[in-house]
């Protein structure tokens, strides 16, 4: 798309509708799309393409049609083509088409979660879907999914929330007894907002406003950059305690910058044992930066694998299961209420330049990200050292790390419950970055998971 004359912004919506039909266990039309775009004149705008609850759910559940919010991807595509486009739509759409139509090989990670997830899958429908039951290497061939990006294509955002497509996806709800109608999906709009700024000695940290919980990341760097005499040794240490501390505040990321006011504990000489957050995974990333200047960051998602995995046959999809992201307080279930979001995109303006970085992980982004942000903000290191590098993941009271990480014993000394696993874990993340060192582009890609970077 870059080498067609596309902007930054028709390059990562050709990349994420390729993501929607090769990983659809992470990713799809039926889920959500979060996004920070930096123009040329360097403004920061957050794209939030995420849904609400049914205006009439009763009931909501982690999993089935209880759990399905408005899918929000598609308009936030539509959002970001109007505003930052230059190619056609159906150009930057047509790769995802093609794959669609002519076939694409099941990856060994689709395979694996095809197989674990067919029970789910067959209770939500999808038990003629053509991904059902198919292994390692199968060509799979989705017509319907073919015909619903080309439809979109021609038609934007129309042929998704209303009509045809939005009586599909409300029927498949409402055979399972779930309560999202076409009123809910014609009602949806993408917001656009101003991001969350963080100063952090000379570099400024742009996050997702509410609701996501992207803020969590603003307040631990906000925690980090006070520690501004913090001994090498400790910075893990540190990292970890605010990880926890900010964590705690997850279900009011709603209030949004009024946090950054909060000072959040950090005990220096021991592990606090906050508890940490939850074991969730899932997502994909996309970053992308242009020749004009523009530089995003992105992640896309249907939440669990599969979300919610009722299958809308005429559309070749599964829907969301993002209604299982409400908690307590401030996070609780309400009809026609989005819940906080684990999608937690980042963009590091430096004196250098502008980095995009995103990463899937669920409740690890905000850590993974924290950890390769210290690395380059406070250790000046280079993004693709930082990326390399041994990470850390606080879960549910235990500290997981790669075993190769040089800190394990100091960090076990201050008390923390460390869990070694193998290195390259997927529960680590796997960053995508893109952006600027001066005028010369860069894109790096994690060696963990499955990840693609190039520069043209």
């Amino acid at each position: 798309m870059l080498a067609a004359g596309g902007t930054a912004a028709d390059a990562l919506i050709a990349a994420q509708a390729v993501l929607c039909v090769i990983m659809p266990d992470a990713c799809g039309l039926g889920g959500d799309m979060l996004a920070l775009v930096r123009g040329p004149d360097a403004a920061i705008e957050a794209i939030n393409g995420t849904g609400a609850a049914p205006i009439g759910m009763t009931r909501v559940s982690n999993d089935g049609p209880d759990s399905v919010t408005v899918p929000g991807i598609v308009d936030a595509w539509c959002t970001l083509h109007h505003r930052h486009g230059r190619l056609p739509l159906g150009t930057s759409l047509a790769p995802a088409i093609g794959l669609a139509r002519d076939g694409m090989r099941v990856s060994p990670a689709l395979a694996r979660a095809l197989s674990a997830q067919r029970a789910r899958l067959g209770k939500g429908g999808a038990a003629a879907w053509a991904l059902f039951g198919r292994g390692q290497g199968d060509l799979i061939v989705q017509p319907e999914l073919a015909a619903l990006l080309h439809r979109i294509a021609d038609d934007g955002a129309l042929a998704f929330y209303r009509g045809d497509g939005a009586r599909a996806i409300t029927a498949a709800i409402h055979a399972r007894g779930g309560a999202l109608n076409e009123a809910d999906m014609a009602a949806h709009r993408t917001e656009v907002a101003s991001p969350i700024e963080t100063g952090w000695g000379a570099c400024t940290l742009a996050t997702q406003p509410p609701m996501t919980q992207g803020v969590l990341l603003s307040m631990a760097a906000a925690g980090f950059a006070r520690l501004d005499t913090l001994s090498r040794d400790l910075y893990d240490h540190a990292a970890i305690e605010l990880t926890e501390a900010a964590f705690g505040y997850r279900a009011d990321a709603g209030r949004g910058r009024e946090l950054l006011e909060i000072t959040l504990p950090v005990d220096l000489a021991r592990a606090s044992l906050r508890g940490g957050p939850r074991a969730y995974l899932h997502t994909a990333g996309v970053a992308v930066a242009d020749a004009d200047g523009m530089v995003i960051s992105s992640l896309v998602s249907v939440f669990d694998d599969f979300g919610s995995a009722v299958f809308v046959p005429e559309l070749g999809i599964t829907l969301n299961n993002r209604a299982g992201g409400f908690t307590h307080g401030a996070n609780a279930a309400a009809p026609g209420k989005r819940p906080v979001h684990t999608l937690a995109p980042a963009m590091l303006s430096t004196p250098h330049g502008v980095l995009a970085l995103a990463t899937p992980g669920a409740d690890g982004q905000v850590q993974t990200l924290l950890q390769v942000l210290i690395a380059v903000v406070r250790e000046e290191l280079d993004l693709a050292a930082a990326i390399a590098r041994p990470r850390w993941r606080s879960e549910e009271g235990l500290l997981l790390i790669e075993e190769s990480h040089p800190a394990r014993e100091r960090l076990a000394a201050l008390g923390h419950r460390v869990t070694p696993l193998p290195d390259g874990e997927m529960r680590f993340g796997a960053v995508v970055g893109a952006g600027y060192v001066g005028d010369v582009p860069l894109a790096v890609a994690d060696w963990r998971r499955e990840t693609w970077a190039g520069v043209a």
